[in-house]
Order: C-alpha cells, then sequence, then structure tokens
C-alpha cells in the first residue's frame, strides 16, 4: 500500500458539493427549494419519528436521460432484450447477460463473486441493474463512461470471455440466425449485426430497466399512507442518525449519479488482507493514491432481494450489510471521514432495514422467446 498522502482540498471540496447536489435530489427535482433541503434535515431529527418523515421534502426520479446520438426505439429494445437474455452471445455458449443479473437476486449475482464464461470466477460481486440508465459511471470502479462501453467490456472480457479481436465475429455469426437477422435490419438497416449495433441494442434494453414504483415512490410523490409506521421511522433513521443517505441519497438511493459518479473506502476488502492482494478499486482507474479500494456505492433499490452485498459479496446478509456499515466499516488509510461509529440499537438497524423494503422493485426481467 502506497503512503499517506496529501489529499488534495480541491478534490474533496468538489466531492462534497457533488454529495450535497445528490443528496438534496438536485438532479431530479428542480423546483424544490433550499428551504424544502432544511425542512427535510430538521425533520431526521424529529421526536415524533412518523410526523418527521411525514414532513421530509422528498425526491422522486426524473426521466431517463437519453443520449441524442443513440436515440430509443422499439426495435433496438426488442433486440436488445433477447440479445441479453441469449448465451450465444458469449465465447462458448455458457453465459448471458441474464446469468450474472438474475430476478432471484433482484438483477443482482447469487454468488460472492460473479462467474463467467468456462465457469471462470471473476474478481467481484455483480451489481443490480435497475436504474443503471441514470449512472455516469458504471462498473464498481466506474471505469466505464456509458451503457455501450460497460456492454462492450463485459462483452469482450471476462464476464461473456469473446475477446476484443473477435467480437466483429461473433456479431457476424449472431446476426446470421435467421431470427436475428430480420430483427437487425429493422434496427439497424445501415449498419446491420456489428459489435457496435449488439451493444446499442443492450443498452436501449437496459435503458428500460426502470424501478420507480416502489412503496418509496408512491411516498415521496404524496401517498403518506405508502409507508409503515416502523418503515417512517425507518426513512428517520436512515436520513438522520444513521447516515445511510449520504452515500445512498434518494431518489437513486446512490450518490453515483452526481458528476462522474462518486466513490468511498469503506474498508470492505481491505482489513486482514496483504497490501498487495488488496482490490484497490476505483485506483486502478484513476492511478490516485486517495482513491485506493473506494468504489461506487451501489443503489439501494431493490436491496432486500440482492444479497450477498459489497463488492465482494462479504456480507451473506441485509443486516450484517447495515451493521457492518453503520459501525464505520473497516479503518484503514484512505477509509472514507464520512463512515462513523453511528452507534444505532438491533432494533434502530431493523427499522432501517424496514425502511429498505420500501425500495422492493416489482418489474422482474420478462425472458423472451429467442431466435
Amino acid at each position: 500500500m502506497a503512503g499517506r498522502t496529501r489529499r488534495n482540498p480541491r478534490r474533496h471540496l468538489t466531492t462534497a458539493a457533488l454529495l450535497v447536489a445528490a443528496l438534496t435530489g438536485a438532479c431530479d427535482r428542480k423546483q424544490d427549494s433550499p428551504k424544502d433541503d432544511k425542512v427535510t434535515k430538521a425533520a431526521a431529527k424529529s421526536d415524533d419519528p412518523v410526523a418527521a418523515a411525514d414532513a421530509m421534502k422528498l425526491s422522486v426520479l426524473g426521466p431517463v436521460p437519453i443520449p441524442e446520438d443513440r436515440p430509443q426505439t422499439q426495435a433496438k429494445i426488442e433486440l436488445g432484450h433477447r440479445l441479453f437474455f441469449d448465451e450465444r452471445l458469449s465465447v462458448d455458449g455458457s453465459r448471458s447477460c441474464y446469468s450474472c443479473h438474475q430476478n432471484e437476486q433482484g438483477t443482482g449475482g447469487e454468488t460472492p463473486l460473479a462467474v463467467g464464461a468456462g465457469g471462470k470466477p471473476l474478481p467481484r460481486h455483480s451489481p443490480v441493474l435497475w436504474n443503471v440508465a441514470y449512472l455516469p459511471a458504471l462498473y464498481w470502479d466506474g471505469r466505464a463512461s456509458s451503457l455501450e462501453a460497460q456492454a462492450r467490456g463485459a462483452w469482450a472480457g471476462g464476464n461473456m470471455g469473446v475477446g476484443e479481436e473477435n467480437l466483429a465475429a461473433k456479431a457476424a455469426e449472431i446476426g446470421k440466425i435467421p431470427g436475428y437477422a430480420a430483427r437487425f435490419a429493422e434496427a439497424f438497416p445501415e449498419e446491420g449485426a456489428t459489435p457496435e449495433t449488439i451493444v446499442q441494442a443492450l443498452s436501449a434494453y437496459e435503458r428500460t430497466l426502470v424501478c420507480k414504483d416502489t412503496a418509496y415512490d408512491r411516498y415521496a410523490a404524496g401517498d403518506k399512507e405508502a409507508l409503515t409506521a416502523e418503515q417512517k421511522e425507518g426513512l428517520v433513521l436512515f436520513m438522520g442518525k444513521g447516515g445511510c443517505g449520504t452515500c445512498h441519497a434518494p431518489p437513486h438511493f446512490t450518490t453515483a449519479v452526481a458528476g462522474e459518479g462518486v466513490f468511498f473506502n469503506t474498508g470492505v476488502g481491505v482489513a486482514g488482507v496483504k497490501p498487495e492482494e488488496v482490490d484497490v478499486g476505483r485506483k486502478k482507474v484513476t492511478e490516485r493514491d486517495e482513491d485506493f479500494a473506494a468504489f461506487k456505492p451501489p443503489t439501494l433499490r431493490n436491496v432486500t432481494k440482492t444479497a450477498p452485498y459489497f463488492h465482494d459479496g462479504s456480507a451473506k446478509t441485509l443486516q450484517e450489510a447495515v451493521r457492518f456499515m453503520a459501525s464505520g466499516g473497516h479503518d484503514n488509510e484512505h477509509k472514507s471521514p464520512l463512515l462513523a461509529d453511528r452507534q444505532l440499537t438491533d432494533t434502530e438497524i431493523e427499522r432501517i432495514i424496514t425502511f429498505l423494503s420500501a425500495l422492493d422493485c416489482p418489474q422482474k426481467l420478462e425472458r423472451p422467446e429467442l431466435p
């Protein structure tokens, strides 16, 4: 591990500003005022949790961002839907995108570490796909700046195992399948089946994977009966004493939507591990010591269904994950100063988990009929 380095104050001021913007929902709730945000923060300190929750000014999701040069079409979405579930896209016909993002795990992975082509274990846990279209940086370390870049990386890399040099041949192979040939002609009449059109189709489908009809969303939109009293108490703890909202701000329940993404070292995967064996996370992308073992905070939407937790899948249960974060994580040289021992009781932790159930997504990925 590198020695202690002097932190860049300008970078941390910028990060703080991004956090404030995300926490107040500035990207999605432009009609709200600074006064509204003060009401929310004050409400989190109230002695009456139900009244406090009802007084909060909570944000709702805005429209899905769509790149101007890659407009959505139904033909692209339907093609991408089929490609997402098709194992023939992988090098050996053993894996599809769905293999790592299954309904049973809330579109996350069932094993602590993802499994790639040929049964090869991958270095990190599969993240959740719901609302992935809102994120400016993909993968746990944020190395992909678009859904298209992420899809291509997974297809060429260990997930699907095809290799960058073989993508064109694999695309041509897929495009020759009779049922796909017609769909490529409709979705991309000029280009046909190419690596670029395949990742565009996959990304078009993934931009439809939006979770915004949860109990929380109905509550934030004004239905005060959408949450139970226990969930409201958990919401107040989440936004107040627990400090959860600092890194998992509504309505996305992650601050990773801000700027180029926000990353934190929580100590996961650091304690008891030799420095040279630690997953360095964001540092591999930026080469900055201050990003050592820093990772993107995942969305908490559907979190009750996505065990195991953290980038290494080391927390088997949601209780274990919440307790770890509430205790301040594992100390290490680069741990985020935002983490602290919140001194939550067992009852308070259970209340937070009860609130998190209000983020359960009612949707499921539908398996299409493949060509």
